[in-house]
């Protein structure tokens, strides 16, 4: 089912699109677990538009793609479940926006 963000089982899919961005999605996805976010990590060894596709069919409401454009200038790229892009946030900007929607009890 799409849930709502604050009742999804997991809130935020983290999405490296290669190994070089590996360590800052493991960096994000810890900054993220520990602010209480329910939120995966998928490390595979995939293609990012596989990966994408994998989580929208999951319905997870937010995923984060990582990549050397992100890593660079400390942000993460997010996009929707229903494949529309929010863009470039700060981690903290996004944990405050995650955190008024569960707070709030949001539905999109």
């Amino acid at each position: 089912g799409k849930f709502p963000t604050w009742l999804a089982p997991v809130q935020v899919k983290v999405l490296p699109v290669s190994d070089k961005s590996l360590d800052y999605s493991r960096k994000v996805f810890e900054a993220l677990k520990n602010t209480g976010v329910r939120v995966e990590l998928d490390d595979r060894n995939e293609k990012i538009g596989f990966k994408v596709r994998e989580a929208q069919t999951q319905k997870i409401p937010y995923m984060l793609v990582l990549g050397d454009k992100e890593v660079e200038q400390n942000v993460v790229n997010v996009r929707t479940r229903k494949g529309e892009t929010i863009g470039n946030m700060s981690i903290d900007d996004l944990v405050a926006k995650l955190k008024h929607e569960i707070e709030t009890k949001a539905v999109d």
